[in-house]
């Protein structure tokens, strides 16, 4: 089909970004290989979906000649699982550089489809992956050390909350005074609900204008596939990394006990339903990799698109893109 008269069809970034961004993308590739992590490739389609209620993966179907039913797969929002069946099969510390695909995520700082660094390390807690993230940012782009911040410690210094202590009504009553509760359910009883509104709109914004900030030790309910460590308080083994109010990176010390990975999956389905969110297969290769072991490690994803933006001073991601969303 012919396109329509003056149809826009040149890149959204210009050619000198797109090769700051490959000699940016190289620097990665050299960190990685001069520390004798292994890069590898993995599926983008998969059978099962990411039961994060806060992910909607994309679907397709697999058909024709050779098959009696077409066959319901997801494009992946994260090489995570694939990458940890390798962890537990014995590859030892590995990176990846790809594609991800997240349903309904546009905009400023969002496309539905971008590339993610996501790499893990056998025998390290979140701690001192932070370290190593810490030296990956000064080796490939200059940066300072990150300042390290707990998510008690963000709370506290700039909304004087302690979001692990303090009762909802504190908590719903901070929104207010922040004028935030024109986009809130005031009969919402989920305390995540309000500390995520809290986080999005008067915490994150606030980090890391001209240094990175570590934030870590997330609220036990937040894990995702993180360890928890006991209290008091209990805390998620995870940690989040931001430059000018923006999020670049989330790592975990890593989820080994399968057992307790059903027990989040099926809660997060039981969240998905009670949102009227779709209900997607689990990935149950994925359980039994746990299963059959999985070493103590740490991992982390960074958005590198993300990553390449605020350290090049550019104020959108379509900038940094070849083709951003609007133009595909």
């Amino acid at each position: 089909m012919t396109p329509p008269h003056g149809a826009a069809w040149r890149p959204s970034a210009t050619f000198e970004v797109l090769r700051r961004r490959a000699v940016f993308i190289n620097k990665i590739r050299t960190f990685f290989h001069t520390r004798g992590v292994l890069e590898v490739e993995t599926p983008i389609l998969s059978r099962a979906a990411t039961t994060d209620v806060h992910l909607d993966s994309f679907e397709t179907t697999f058909g024709g000649a050779v098959v009696a039913k077409e066959r319901l797969l997801y494009l992946h929002t994260s090489p995570e699982f694939f990458m940890k069946r390798l962890l537990a099969a014995g590859s030892g510390p590995i990176y990846q550089i790809c594609k991800v695909f997240r349903n309904g995520e546009v905009g400023k700082v969002h496309n539905p489809e971008f590339t993610l660094l996501e790499w893990y390390r056998p025998g390290y807690n979140d701690r001192d992956l932070m370290l190593e993230m810490d030296e990956l940012l000064h080796e490939v782009l200059g940066f300072s050390p990150a300042i390290r911040l707990s998510y008690a410690e963000a709370f506290e210094q700039i909304l004087h909350v302690d979001p692990h202590t303090d009762p909802l009504e504190k908590i719903k009553s901070c929104v207010e005074k922040n004028a935030l509760s024109l986009i809130s359910n005031n009969t919402e009883e989920d305390r995540d609900f309000w500390l995520d509104l809290l986080f999005s709109h008067a915490v994150q914004p606030r980090l890391g204008h001209g240094q990175p900030v570590f934030l870590y030790d997330f609220p036990a309910s937040q894990a995702a596939l993180a360890r928890k460590r006991a209290g008091p308080p209990p805390v998620a083994e995870r940690f989040e990394l931001f430059y000018n109010g923006v999020e670049l990176a989330n790592g975990f010390h890593e989820l080994c006990n399968a057992d307790e990975q059903r027990a989040r999956f099926d809660a997060d389905v039981a969240k998905r339903r009670q949102l009227g969110l779709p209900i997607t297969a689990q990935d149950m290769r994925f359980i039994a990799a746990l299963d059959a072991g999985l070493p103590a490690s740490a991992g982390v994803a960074v958005g590198l698109d993300r990553l390449f933006m605020v350290s090049e001073g550019i104020p959108s991601l379509a900038e940094v893109l070849s083709f951003d969303f609007s133009i595909v």
